[in-house]
């Protein structure tokens, strides 16, 4: 559901909504270079062309970059390779954990229905318990590795009795395909595809297991140099939300045009997708601060983190 219900997020609205005048500093800005992922929020404000609206009159120009995943998107940010981007729940946790960079700068609904963990139809596993001692492909520090944790936790199955496979979405599905791992677990579109071919069994989704965010993250000098960059940004985000809400018939579509991926799968997908950007309050912290103490206690990531430190605070706030 479309929400915006903090004054920052009034802030750069498009049209008559843009009030905020630049700094000296942002007015040097001539490029917002954005990260996305073949999915989701960031993929319809693309296709729609509205931070590239909302940041013309101020000549920055907006370039999209492209990841498969959350974690390489954090490592772009952490060296500043790129300015904004769109991840899952655990990206930043470990990029934080490695003293990436980086902060929180709105959150958006999670990956919900559509991330899962399945297996082949034909697979002889049944549930999640059947899962001891199998390989699992799952990208590293991932939304999907969450999920795989918190899964098993919730099934009492110790992390430690399966076999996971580190792997990208492209190499998990040429895996998962000639049935070198024996369960997947990831997000759409990769989900989506996997479903339009296999038609496969699913064991978990993350609607099901956790109550987590996705978040939209930006290089921590970056936002410091040009909050009002961000906060236009973030409105435009909004504005993009509200257009998806509204046009439902019309998302994937518009998600195919920007990807690729397949009309069909990129119909499954966006019938499940939940549109969305808030701020960052108290309780999506302290969530994601709990997601953080499980990596932690399972020794995923090298050191503990305060999510809390990581939050960005937006301009007149």
């Amino acid at each position: 559901m479309f929400s915006l219900t903090r004054r920052v997020f009034g802030l750069g609205l498009l049209a008559a909504g843009i009030t905020a005048s630049l700094s000296a500093s942002a007015q040097e800005l001539k490029q917002l270079n954005i990260g996305y992922q073949k999915t989701g929020l960031p993929v319809i404000a693309r296709q729609q062309q509205v931070i590239e609206k909302a940041l013309s009159d101020k000549g920055v120009a907006v370039k999209w970059v492209e990841f498969t995943a959350g974690p390489p998107l954090v490592e772009a940010l952490n060296v500043g390779a790129i300015d904004v981007g769109w991840t899952g729940d655990a990206p930043p946790i470990f990029g934080q954990s490695a003293g990436a960079n980086i902060v929180y700068a709105a959150a958006l609904p999670a990956n919900g229905d559509g991330e899962a963990i399945f297996v082949k139809p034909a697979s002889p596993i049944q549930s999640l318990a059947d899962l001891k001692g199998k390989r699992i492909g799952v990208g590293k520090g991932t939304s999907a590795h969450n999920l795989l944790v918190a899964a098993l936790e919730k099934a009492n199955i110790p992390f430690d009795q399966i076999t996971p496979v580190y792997l990208s979405p492209a190499d998990a599905a040429a895996a998962f395909a000639s049935d070198q791992i024996d369960a997947w677990a990831v997000w759409d579109p990769f989900y989506a595809i996997a479903e339009t071919r296999y038609q496969p069994r699913v064991l978990a989704r993350s609607s099901e297991v956790l109550k987590v965010n996705t978040y939209f993250l930006a290089n921590k000098d970056f936002a410091k140099a040009h909050p009002e960059t961000i906060a236009t940004t973030i409105s435009a985000l909004g504005v993009a939300a509200k257009w998806a809400d509204a046009n439902r018939d019309k998302v994937a579509a518009a998600l195919h045009e920007v990807t690729g991926v397949p009309l069909d799968a990129q119909t499954i997908a966006a019938n499940r997708t939940k549109f969305g950007i808030f701020p960052i309050t108290d309780e999506i912290i302290a969530g994601q601060q709990a997601t953080a103490d499980r990596f932690f206690k399972l020794k995923l990531i090298p050191n503990a983190v305060r999510i809390s430190d990581a939050v960005w605070t937006a301009p007149g706030n």
